[in-house]
């Protein structure tokens, strides 16, 4: 089977290139970045496993087999081999896959809605379940430690840091994780050598057997699933570390999380007579290390939880630029590229971590809820790939293979982890369902708004706009007037912009702008282009913005008036005698139009429904004046109805 993955990957990534390079510092920044969730596992897979009933020597090499080839075929072969060659110039996560395939295959924006909302949804889990799981080491020390407060504490402490930015302290989360890797890996050989019969779980015949022969086997693996949760990290942050640093760093991890669970596996069997069993990690731990062990999980458990963190303001950011979610406020607290804070996010993700160790309290409470919705991740990621490999257009038995093999894999495991419904993992598909709700209204309702949205040609204005520019009879309104418009055709005007010109107090300027924003599917674009539709009158300016570059519209359109007039193209000093004499340049002003929803906008009662919840929505959202960064300075805000009300009512009579 490896080797018919090999000619598969090697299949789909042909011809293409990779911007990060493999360098022994590039593996050392992956292994802080890509490896938190993932590499935490082992704090609390053993104690689930155990939790359900496994103590005898033939199930528990059963259970460890089970771990091992979930994380060979689920993690290296589909993520690290399959999915990672999936770049979107460089980046990956299940949004930029989706920004691959929106324009090529309709349906994908549903899959990937729910993708990105289950994945942020059991993300809330991750901060709560690790931390909670690295500090209850400190019972083995002293039982009657709370450690509840601690956990609240520690989370308060990272969510609060967010706002200052974490480059600080980010440049030592490589070489805690190195620490943190190599100690896992010295921990379980201590064990393994005293039960080396361990070793025979690389035999996937053990977890066959277990899952085959054991009354409850196939609902072991919702525990098993455990140790491949932070899998979808290493495809979310392709694009911070690069395709070879995510390749080679794996191994290491990979080794180190083996034997470490080996050992633990070795420890369980070798102490399978004793009543009640400790924590398995912490327990296979010499005495003298259980502090410093404590100490050092907790500084991984804090790394997992900055990169749950800081992936969930990147997928909202996606979100944002993709149209998926309302526009909120983001800030960039350190001059690292890409470092991003959204308070919004950061105090959700706050007040449901906090939500959640309060209400399950302990972490084997929290394995109940932990990897039901990131089960629904993965199998959103296998639909969207499968996608992807159509239009890569890899062989059709690849692709047949790659179905079947992840459908019966991640089915499997989604039907093991049903049954944590009841015990908590009703809370994630809750939140994900909300979050879902969410970015289903906002979509759908910017599509209603669009399917009301007429456009003119400009050329019936021409000389309407000239003949306005000359008419001394009107106030001038602006010098420079600017709208921002959403035709995709540079001929075409929308008909609320013309009527806002014409109709609503006519609008006269020396020159007008209409500026159209045009997010790519590519990641980092910047680029513009000036198109001057009736000389001297009106200029239409698009903008290609990458889907994860922040759209500061001011900012752009000040560069481009800079670029045309040191070109001469334009000249931008103020026509007023007293101010033209000075070289005083005109102001500009931008109008923003919004359509609003009145009792005379004919809609269904789906669509009405729709787009009384987008208002709702809206309302949590920022307005378009920050959203696009402009000046508040000189920006209207008008409204239009969204539809357009009829001149005439059937059946009225006049008396």
């Amino acid at each position: 089977m490896h080797v018919i993955f090999y000619t598969f990957f090697m299949e789909i990534g042909e011809n293409q290139k990779f911007y990060k390079k493999l360098s022994l510092a590039g593996i050392i920044i992956t292994l802080g970045i890509v490896y938190g969730d993932i590499g935490t596992s082992p704090l609390y897979v053993m104690k689930a496993i155990i939790g359900e009933g496994i103590r005898d020597s033939s199930l528990v090499i059963g259970a460890i087999s089970c771990i091992i080839w979930t994380l060979t075929l689920q993690t290296t072969v589909k993520y690290v081999w399959i999915t990672l060659r999936a770049d979107n110039k460089g980046e990956g996560g299940i949004l930029a896959l989706f920004a691959l395939l929106r324009k090529k295959r309709r349906f994908v924006y549903i899959v990937a809605m729910i993708g990105a909302s289950t994945l942020l949804a059991d993300g809330v889990i991750t901060p709560s379940i690790t931390v909670v799981s690295a500090v209850e080491g400190l019972n083995i020390l002293n039982p009657n430690i709370s450690v509840i407060p601690i956990v609240l504490m520690i989370l308060t402490f990272i969510f609060l840091l967010q706002q200052f930015g974490t480059e600080f302290i980010g440049k030592s989360f490589g070489p805690i994780m190195v620490l943190w890797f190599l100690t896992l890996a010295i921990l379980g050989f201590s064990q393994l050598i005293f039960f080396p019969k361990i070793l025979t779980a690389f035999n996937p015949y053990y977890a066959i057997k277990l899952l085959v022969e054991h009354p409850g086997g196939i609902l072991i693996l919702g525990a098993v699933f455990l140790c491949t949760t932070g899998a979808e990290a290493m495809y979310s942050d392709l694009g911070h570390c690069g395709l070879m640093n995510i390749r080679i760093s794996w191994i290491f991890v990979k080794a180190s999380l083996i034997l470490n669970y080996l050992g633990q596996g070795a420890w369980v069997i070798m102490n399978s007579d004793k009543a009640s069993l400790p924590n398995p990690f912490f327990a296979i731990m010499p005495q003298w290390f259980i502090l410093p062990g404590v100490l050092l999980a907790t500084a991984a458990a804090i790394i997992a939880s900055q990169a749950l963190i800081s992936g969930s303001y990147t997928i909202v950011s996606e979100a944002i630029t993709l149209n998926l979610w309302p526009k909120v406020r983001i800030k960039y607290p350190s001059r690292l590229k890409g470092q991003m804070y959204v308070p919004s996010v950061n105090w959700l993700l706050f007040f449901s971590c906090t939500f959640v160790v309060i209400f399950f309290q302990s972490s084997s409470n929290m394995e109940a809820a932990y990897g039901l919705s990131i089960t629904l991740t993965m199998l959103m990621t296998s639909i969207l790939m499968l996608g992807y490999l159509q239009i890569k257009r890899v062989s059709v038995p690849m692709i047949i293979l790659f179905v079947i093999t992840y459908a019966c894999i991640e089915g499997t495991f989604l039907y093991a982890n049903l049954h944590k419904f009841n015990k908590g993992g009703w809370f994630t598909l809750l939140l994900a369902g909300i979050i879902f709700f969410v970015m289903f209204i906002w979509n759908r309702g910017r599509l209603t708004k669009k399917q009301f949205t007429q456009f003119y040609p400009i050329s019936d204005f021409t000389d309407l706009f000239k003949d306005v520019q000359k008419d001394n009879t009107l106030p001038r309104y602006a010098t420079n007037l600017v709208y921002i418009t959403r035709a995709e055709q540079s001929t075409d005007v929308e008909r609320k912009v013309i009527y806002s010109i014409f109709n609503k107090q006519p609008k006269r300027a020396d020159r007008y702008w209409f500026l159209h924003i045009n997010i790519t599917d590519e990641p980092y674009t910047k680029e513009y282009k000036v198109r001057p539709l009736i000389a001297d009158v009106l200029y239409r300016i698009d903008f290609n913005i990458g889907f994860k570059v922040n759209p500061r519209i001011n900012r752009f359109f000040n560069h481009v008036i800079s670029d045309l007039v040191k070109n001469g193209e334009v000249d931008i000093t103020s026509k007023y005698y007293s101010l033209a004499k000075h070289n005083v340049p005109g102001d500009f002003r931008f109008i923003i139009i919004d359509r609003v929803l009145t009792v005379d906008t004919e809609l269904s009662t789906y669509d009405r429904f729709i787009m009384n919840a987008y208002d709702v929505v809206k309302k949590f959202s920022m307005n378009s004046v920050n959203a696009y960064g402009l000046d508040t300075s000189n920006v209207m805000i008008e409204q239009v109805p969204l539809g357009i009300v009829p001149l005439t009512e059937n059946g009225f009579k006049r008396l």
